[in-house]
Formats: C-alpha cells, structure tokens, sequence
C-alpha cells in the first residue's frame, strides 16, 4: 500500500513511513492511494469475531508489506490487553433501536485510547533495528494528549511533548497528562486556544531544519495510523447490529474530524452505512460548512465538550481531497484561501458528495446539559457532554427507526465531572485504578504561545539533538 498526501506535492511513501512522517512535508496529510475494499461476505464473516480478529482484518490491507500478519496480530492483542472490557468497544442499547459505542474502556478512559494503544506498538515496530529516535510533539484538546502520554511513556526512543491550552482542558484531563513522571514525557501548558496549540504543532512540522533536526513525529490526527486504527469499531459495530446486510448510521461527536473520517473510509471499503451525522457544539464550523458550503473561520467558544472546541478540523481536508477527486492542487488553493483570509468555499459538485454520505448540526450548552440530564433521569446512564452532543444531534436527525442510530460515547463521564453534576445532580467517580489522580505529583512547563520559544524548549530537551 502506498500514501500519498491530499496536496499532491509530497514523494508517495510506503506504509511504516508514512506512519513516521505524520504530515507530509507539503503541509497536506498522507491517505492510502487507494481505498481497499472488502466484499460484503467478507464483512459477514467478521460476526462472532473477536475484536482482535477484526481489527487484523481490517487493518491489514493498510499495512499490506510492512508488517506480518502474526506480528499484527500480537500487537493489537497486547495494545488492548489493558482494556477493561473484554469486546473492546461494546455498544450499550439506550432506546427502541439507538445505541451508544462505548469507547472508553482503555486505560485514559477516553476514544482515542483505541488508537494510541496501537499506533505506539506500530511507532515501536517501524523504529526496531533502525538505530532511529524520534521527538513525537502533539496538541491536545483533552484526551488525545493523556492517551499519547499514557501509550509512549517510557519507550526508550521517543520523547513526547504534548502542548495543551492552559487552563482549557478539564481537571481531569490535565491531570492524566502531567502525572505521568517518566522521563520521556514533557507536558506544555500554553497561553491560548486548542487551535493555537495545533498551529504551532503544524508550524514545527512545516520548519524543515528543526523536524530533521529533533526527527519530528505526529500522533495527532493528522497521523494515518490514528484514523486507520479507528476504522475498526464501525465494523465491530455494525456487524453486532445486523450489518452488512442492514444499514447503520452513526453520530459522531466531532472537533478534529478524524473518528468521522474513519466511518467515511469504513464505507468507502464497502460497510453499508446510511448516514454519518457530524455533531458540533457551538463551535459548529464543520457544520455550517457542510450546510452552507463556505468553511470559515470565527473564534473558539469554551464549553463543557472542550474537546469539540475546534475552528479548524485538520482531518476534514483528508475529505476534501476524496470529494474533489483527489485533486492535490484544488486542496492547495483552498488551503491557502484558509491560511489568508480564514475562509474558503467548497465547490457544488465536492459538496454535494460530501452530503451524500454526511449530514451536520450542532448542540448547544443548553442541549448538551439537558441531554446528560435525560440519559441519567430516563435511562439510568451518566454520559459526559461530548457523548451528550452525539446523541443530542442524532435524536434531531433520527430518521427512519428501523435503521440503528449509533451515537460514539467518546469519553467516560468521570474525565468531566463538574459539567456532569451540574446537568443532572450526580457525580461520576473514577474507576478504582485511578482513584488516587488528584493526590498523584504533577509536573508540567508553561510556555507562551511563541514558536520560536517553544521549538527552544523542545530543542533542549529532545534526546535525539545527541543522537
């Protein structure tokens, strides 16, 4: 399999580079040249598989090459050993036919544990016998930052810095990432927004001299290996629920775009999925996008699901690129209509595959809270508010009720407590394997939002300046 970058202008890599690179040195992101397909038999077979036997399957054709089947097969099983459920990503039944995906029984308790746990055993299996260190710097809104903590700490060959908007995340969040006091882990507190903190990060990547320098490397989203690892549970899913040979639609809580993206691509290889329903807080660029046709981009509200305050989505460029039929320089220039004028129009016929396979709309403070306080009063579960969106927005857009309306439950409600309780008057408490958070030792560095003091910071501590 090769991967080539949605702006055309970068060298096509092979699998476990592409993994290494992140962002292609073009500014665009790396997507295979092609999407595998899977015959509907095939996606039949996965029922009664374990999560472990799909995820091989799936993954597979995206490492075609690059890692053997058995060495896969053992990576995954031991990324989700730590899992505290045995189905990895079980569905819970919250009505006639809707349902929530529960992602977060990994160790941070949050989505992106499902592929972080995976992707540092990928970074671990391209790096061995290489003789190569790596510098992994990433932004977090919340949880992708504790889940790359949590998955690289420790590993003798890559530092992580993980940049987070000082006082922005929730007490929780902030605390999984600056507990964690093995050496290799550096927490930066900066002054500013999730989006400053993902600019500098693409900033870094963009400056050649310091990414050569510090061997630079990406576990955001912008990172093929996160969004390919997320394409599993909509098969999981799916099957679970009848599929292929019925339809699902799906909600998703959506700020950076790439777990929706991974449905996109799970349909793409040929799972029948009617509808998949991108749910924004008030931060709804993505929404008005899809809606109006015009992506511009206004100023970051705070609210109770800061890990959907977002203006710039990076992943949705991966689906510009497939809607305007893969044309690099189309995307080209409307990157840099956003980088000049903060804005820029998606022509009709792009939009209208997009709408084809998405719909858009968003919940507000108001309706996330109300929605946290129907689960708790109608359906005995404590949501957080991310989850409280997904479902918010698909109950507007439910359809037709013979078609399973998944909503991605991304977070466990205990990572938001406050919001939780003020919704619905019950507290959510830490599992018991992290009951202790608030007592543990913190350690993190707080820096102004200023590259050049930032990329110094790194510089100095980066072990692989002496490598």
């Amino acid at each position: 399999m090769k991967y080539v970058s949605t702006r055309g202008q970068a060298p096509e890599l092979e699998f476990e580079e592409a993994l290494l690179t992140g962002l292609a040195r073009d500014g665009g992101l790396y997507v295979p040249a092609s999407w595998p397909r899977m015959t509907q038999e095939e996606i039949a077979g996965f029922a009664g598989k374990s999560y472990i036997e799909v995820a091989e399957a799936v993954m597979m054709p995206f490492v075609d090459g690059a890692i053997a089947p058995a060495d896969l097969r053992a990576m995954l099983q031991e990324a989700y050993a730590s899992f505290g459920h045995q189905a990895v990503t079980p569905l819970r039944q919250m009505g006639d036919n809707d349902w929530i995906l529960e992602l977060f029984h990994g160790p941070t308790l949050a989505f992106k544990d499902v592929a972080m746990q995976i992707l540092a055993r990928l970074f671990d299996h391209a790096l061995k016998g290489k003789g190569r260190r790596l510098t992994i710097v990433g932004a977090t809104s919340g949880d992708t930052g504790s889940a790359a903590i949590e998955a690289f700490r420790g590993r003798d060959a890559i530092d992580i810095f993980i940049l987070h908007p000082k006082g922005r995340v929730s007490e929780v969040q902030r605390r999984q990432m600056t507990t964690v006091l093995d050496a290799n882990v550096h927490n930066i507190a900066v002054e500013g927004s999730f989006d400053d903190c993902q600019a500098l990060v693409k900033a870094m990547f963009n400056d050649m001299s310091f990414r050569d320098e510090i061997g630079l490397a990406g576990v955001n989203s912008i990172n093929w290996g996160r969004v390919m690892a997320q394409i599993v549970y909509y098969f999981t899913s799916a099957v679970a629920l009848g599929g292929p040979a019925r339809s699902i639609s799906y909600s998703v809580p959506t700020g950076n775009f790439g777990d929706i993206f991974a449905g996109y691509v799970a349909r793409e290889m040929g799972l029948p999925i009617e509808k998949l329903l991108v749910a924004t807080n008030v931060n709804d660029i993505l929404a008005r996008a899809l809606n109006t046709g015009r992506y511009d981009v206004g100023t970051v509200t705070p609210t109770i699901s800061p890990s959907m305050d977002i203006q710039v989505s990076s992943n949705f460029e991966r689906l510009l690129f497939d809607v305007c039929d893969r044309d690099g320089a189309a995307v080209e220039r409307m990157m840099q209509q956003l980088q000049q004028s903060g804005g820029f129009g998606i022509k009709e016929d792009a939009l209208a595959k997009a709408r084809a396979c998405f719909s858009a709309d968003r919940a507000d403070e108001t309706e996330t809270a109300a929605m946290i306080q129907k689960a708790q009063d109608e359906m005995g579960e404590l949501i957080d508010p991310h989850t409280a969106v997904g479902l918010s927005v698909a109950a507007k857009h439910r359809g037709d009720p013979s078609i399973p309306m998944v909503t991605l439950s991304t977070a466990h409600p205990a990572k938001f407590p406050a919001a939780v309780e003020a919704a619905c008057g019950v507290t959510p408490g830490l599992p018991a394997r992290m009951a202790d958070l608030f007592e543990r030792e913190e350690r993190l560095d707080e820096c102004a939002n200023d590259l050049h003091a930032i990329e110094g910071f790194i510089r100095a501590r980066s072990r692989a300046t002496a490598a």
